[in-house]
């Protein structure tokens, strides 16, 4: 992008395809704006505004193009004066190729600014490679698999045969091929930013080093993601563990596994091989599984798994593991009980680790925290101006929607002087269990620790028409409201489709909308959707003396 003039953007209506973006930037160029980028599915285009070119000529030219100029911003820069000066290879290079590095490369040549990822691996990150894409396909596929043996349907006869997970597993990474092509590797040539292969690291506070060679860019930004981490157990890495990688390269159904860590990788992955007939047992350090969840969604989701044969270990603690001949031996303290569990495989479902080793990091004058996460402030800057971070090395949340937000939220700040803070007011997380954990906002007790005064309401699934048509009321949901103001502060939901049906409280919670607002709108009659509505009336009614749809 140009620098002889203001950076700016122009919000343009009226533009649907690649010929609308090409009119636009030709008009801003007849009326004599430089380093125009237009992206016409944002309806936005983004340019430098030299001195002595009127605000007045930028919007006839477009208007006289058939479109519609709206607001028009300056942006500043974003940069240090020294960064803003002199040649660099890249305005942006990025350490990593995930969700979050894609989504500031996107961002930033939109926005007509050179980008180059530096990967040592495979594009695409976590998400697609060896996470939320193939793991939610083979839990779709466990999850057939069990219904198709244990429906609640009379007249229905069904039956679930034995499993060929390397069919499977072949299916899923068939699936895992042709997203990564589709939606990270075709993107770099649509966009035109450059991939550069190997092993970045820092050899100062304004040069990065790829195996060797010197890359020099206005600003960096990290975005290295994390990998799974193990907790130091005796004989655990001689015996030998599976991680939530690892378990997803199984070809073979394990008969015994136990599972260390009942948090959502854990869950996920633990009820998948008991859907395939695995015996399975979950080891928890914390007093119940889902730790972090509502502790009545922990308590019904646990009986939902030991209704389906798990075993289930609360308070636990792993003494040691020892491979003896044709199995593994796990030893656990539960109280003051040890008991010897016998497994095939281990799965290690303890927690991710930020991948920050060998960066160079101290050599730039970044700062790690006490997890050895990227230490960034609420615009995502480090401790040095010309170094961001984003996504699962500084710590958030790791969800993959939070990664590419905070990628494009780094390109912002550092490139387009924005200064918009990280806000994740409302943010929905999922474990996908069958029934489903969603939720959003704060549980009851986080609400109780902000020093809010708060009522809840709490809903079975039994009270919902679509669980009963379903045969299946293994539920429930939860809202959190502010007492006085009914202001909704959090939801849990346990159901079928929680995830798709919590993203009404995602919107509610961001906008302030009260437990009674959110009773008063439309829900769909025989929908998972109207539990929300329903458990909003439980506030002021019994719903059980409501007829159907009863406003």
């Amino acid at each position: 992008m140009s620098t002889s003039g203001r950076p700016s953007v122009l919000e343009v209506g009226g533009m649907t395809c690649d010929d609308c973006a090409r009119h636009v930037t030709a008009a801003l160029e007849a009326a004599g704006a430089e380093g125009v980028s237009v992206a016409w599915r944002t309806g936005e285009a983004r340019f430098s505004w030299p001195e002595g070119v009127t605000e007045d000529a930028l919007r006839a030219e477009v208007e006289a193009a058939g479109y519609r100029p709206g607001v028009l911003r300056l942006l500043g820069t974003g940069l240090p004066k020294q960064a803003a000066e002199g040649g660099f290879d890249y305005d942006l290079v990025v350490l990593g190729a995930g969700s979050a590095a894609f989504a500031a490369a996107i961002r930033a040549t939109e926005a007509g600014y050179s980008v180059a990822l530096v990967e040592q691996g495979t594009l695409g990150g976590t998400c697609v490679n060896v996470g939320c894409v193939p793991s939610k396909a083979l839990l779709r596929a466990g999850e057939l698999a069990w219904a198709a043996g244990h429906h609640p349907f009379a007249g229905l006869s069904t039956r679930s045969g034995p499993v060929d997970l390397q069919a499977l597993v072949a299916q899923k990474d068939e699936l895992v091929g042709r997203l990564r092509q589709m939606k990270y590797a075709d993107l770099v040539d649509d966009y035109g930013f450059t991939v550069i292969p190997g092993h970045g690291r820092f050899a100062g506070p304004d040069l990065l080093e790829v195996d060797g060679r010197r890359v020099s860019a206005r600003v960096y930004l990290v975005a290295t993601g994390a990998s799974p981490a193990a907790p130091s157990v005796p004989g655990l890495a001689e015996a030998g563990y599976l991680t939530s990688t690892s378990a997803l390269e199984l070809t073979e159904v394990p008969k015994r596994l136990v599972v260390i860590g009942a948090n959502a990788i854990g869950l996920e992955l633990g009820q998948f091989f008991l859907h395939l007939g695995t015996e399975v047992s979950f080891v928890e350090v914390a007093g119940r599984i889902a730790p972090f969840e509502e502790p009545e969604v922990s308590e019904a989701l646990a009986s939902v798994l030991t209704g389906q044969g798990a075993r289930i270990h609360t308070d636990a603690q792993v003494l040691g593991v020892r491979r003896g001949k044709d199995h593994l031996d796990v030893t656990v303290r539960v109280g003051a009980r040890e008991l010897d569990l016998l497994a095939d495989e281990v799965l290690v479902a303890t927690g991710r680790r930020p991948n920050t080793g060998g960066l160079g990091l101290e050599k730039a004058g970044v700062g790690l925290d006490g997890r050895g996460a990227l230490v960034v402030d609420d615009e995502l800057r480090t401790a040095n101006p010309r170094i961001y971070g984003a996504g699962d090395v500084t710590g958030a949340p790791q969800f993959v929607y939070v990664s590419a937000y905070e990628g494009a939220l780094a390109v912002d700040n550092s490139l387009l002087g924005a200064g918009r803070k990280v806000d994740l007011t409302g943010l929905p997380r999922v474990t996908f269990t069958a029934p489903q954990i969603a939720g959003a906002g704060l549980t009851e007790a986080q609400a109780l620790d902000a020093g809010y005064e708060v009522e809840t309401s709490l809903l079975p699934l039994a009270a919902v028409p679509r669980a009963l048509v379903n045969h299946d009321t293994a539920g429930l949901v939860k809202l959190v409201a502010e007492a006085g103001t009914g202001r909704l502060l959090g939801a849990s939901v346990l159901a079928e489709g929680a995830g798709d049906v919590i993203q009404s409280a995602v919107l509610a919670i961001r906008h302030g909308i009260t437990t009674a607002e959110l009773a008063a709108t439309f829900h769909p009659y025989l929908t998972m959707a109207e539990a929300l509505k329903l458990a909003s009336q439980t506030f002021t009614r019994d719903v059980e003396r409501l007829s159907c749809c009863a406003a």
